[in-house]
């Protein structure tokens, strides 16, 4: 029988989402226009509505934004957002209200790059940017900086723990987190800032076993209830060896927020030229297939 398609190529190992990326902000009202009036995102309507946490969803994921002292990514955001243009346009509106910050932006032919109030940076690309017929909106991937010679443990660690499909080539790592979306380990010899907390959150669909994989090991933080658990460690799988840090919460497919629908807005709608009935912005994810 002639082989019609690539299957493998529709895998995508045992971690299925990357769901959110978690910083602590000093302050709600420049987090606010960055993230909702800059990017244009949209904050959730129906969780951590007050003052001392914000969701802000991104298609599928969210940025979780509880009010503290403010935590340092170690690297980078990805996001597809579908209008350069109009992303530019809004970036430009809203440096102004954050003059005296750390925010500022910048356009190449890859991405456009902006830097939050407090020094985080997130890169916008446009759909066309990224694998075509996937994401229209969302978080991409993740980028870290890592010591040199990391990669290929940090790799060998994600597939043999978590069985999740994970290369590495040149000093970076690419480890499979969903559908179009990735963490990266990238090596650099810059200095890497010390590990202050915050921490991203993955669904896994086999939960047991890598619960099983990080316990002999010795890397389970918290127990945080049935439906998940944390770890901080990466390691070298075969000699322990710490590799880098970035707590992950992970979570089982069973778990009450899995698959949550999340409101997305279209920025574009704005009072002067109001059009009815395009309030939401619905991501075309996954995109139908010829039959």
């Amino acid at each position: 029988m002639t082989e019609l398609y690539n299957r493998a190529a529709e895998d995508i190992g045992n971690i299925v989402a990357l769901e959110h990326v978690n910083v602590r902000v000093p302050d709600q009202g420049p987090a606010t226009v960055f993230y909702v009036s800059g990017l244009g995102l949209t904050r959730d309507p129906y969780m951590m509505t007050s003052t001392d946490n914000m969701w802000v969803n991104v298609g599928r994921s969210q940025f979780h934004l509880p009010t503290g002292a403010p935590q340092m990514l170690r690297g980078r955001v990805g996001l597809v957002l579908p209008d350069r243009e109009g992303l530019l346009a809004r970036l430009a509106r809203v440096r102004p209200m954050l003059e005296g910050t750390h925010f500022t932006f910048r356009e190449t032919n890859e991405f456009v790059e902006a830097t939050c109030p407090w020094g985080n940076v997130v890169r916008c690309h446009v759909p066309a940017d990224r694998a075509p017929g996937t994401m229209q909106l969302g978080m991409a991937y993740v980028e870290f900086d890592v010591p040199p010679g990391a990669a290929a443990g940090i790799a060998a660690f994600y597939r043999e723990v978590f069985g999740a499909l994970a290369t590495e080539e040149a000093g970076v790592a690419r480890v499979g987190v969903g559908q179009g979306q990735e963490f990266v380990f990238r090596e650099t010899a810059r200095r890497i800032p010390d590990y202050d907390g915050h921490h991203v959150q993955i669904y896994i669909a086999h939960f047991s076993r890598p619960h099983r994989e990080l316990s002999v090991r010795g890397l389970v933080t918290q127990e945080s209830s049935r439906w998940q658990y944390r770890f901080q460690r990466i390691v070298e799988p075969v000699s322990g060896a710490v590799l880098f840090e970035i707590e992950h919460e992970v979570r089982s497919l069973t778990h009450p927020l899995y698959a949550r629908p999340l409101v997305n807005r279209n920025p574009d709608q704005i009072q002067r030229a109001y059009v009815p009935g395009r309030d939401f912005y619905v991501p075309d994810w996954p995109h139908s297939q010829p039959s």
